[in-house]
């Protein structure tokens, strides 16, 4: 039993590790020189026009805004990695990894995923879907979560499939801030059922990188436990 655990865990953080690296490969960044003879109908200098997307974007063709709305998410795919304070298991300390919101094509559907451990007496760690059901664009955006999440604790372990919902606000088109929260439940309906609440929030400091803070409740009926993350996180 405990060797069929050790290789649940190991299956979920190469989940994770294979979700982030997706993350990490470069897209590739089409870049545009503007014409100044036959593009450059606004009358500016090339190297204005040269240093501005929207400006090359709006050359090139005139965005659908609404379509925009719709499609173009006001959050981001976010890489993190941090600390981990467990307070209910002693103030334990560790480490959290997690990938947040890979989108799907232009769609509402995302994949995340993220393990936590202690390196002794906590471990957590799952894979989520969510499908977001207003336009991606706006700042208020609601969806259901459904994967699998299995966690240990020195009172309890549990694993199975992971139900719920996710509220996010994000708080600039760019990603530059957000908060969210979601409250899922692990075999819910069985005896061992667990409910699991998320506060999350992150501000940017640079275009890419943010800091975001993580507070979590499980509540089983054996016991009450609480996380606390601090984390650094890339936007690809």
């Amino acid at each position: 039993m405990l060797f069929q655990k050790d290789k649940l865990k190991l299956k979920i953080i190469y989940v994770v590790i294979t979700l982030a690296i997706g993350c990490i490969i470069p897209e590739t960044v089409y870049s545009q020189t503007a014409d100044s003879s036959s593009e450059n109908s606004l009358d500016l200098p090339p190297e204005v026009i040269n240093n501005s997307p929207v400006l090359q974007k709006w050359i090139k063709e005139v965005p659908n805004v609404l379509e925009d709305i719709n499609h173009d998410p006001s959050f981001r795919t976010r890489v993190g990695i941090g600390y981990a304070e467990f307070p209910s298991t002693e103030h334990d300390g560790g480490l959290t990894i997690s990938v947040d919101d890979i989108f799907i094509g232009r769609t509402g559907l995302t994949i995340s995923g993220d393990y936590e451990t202690s390196f002794g007496e906590r471990d957590a760690g799952g894979v989520n879907l969510q499908y977001y059901l207003l336009p991606l664009g706006y700042y208020i955006n609601v969806a259901p979560v459904v994967g699998y999440r299995a966690i240990s604790t020195n009172n309890y372990s549990e694993d199975g499939v992971n139900i719920g919902g996710k509220i996010i606000f994000p708080l600039s088109r760019s990603g530059a801030a957000d908060l969210s929260v979601s409250h899922t439940f692990i075999s819910p309906g069985d005896d061992d059922e667990v409910g699991i609440t998320n506060v999350s929030f992150g501000y940017a400091i640079t275009k890419q990188i943010r800091l975001a803070t993580e507070i979590e409740k499980q509540n089983s009926r054996v016991k009450k436990d609480s996380q606390f993350s601090l984390m650094l996180e890339w936007m690809p």
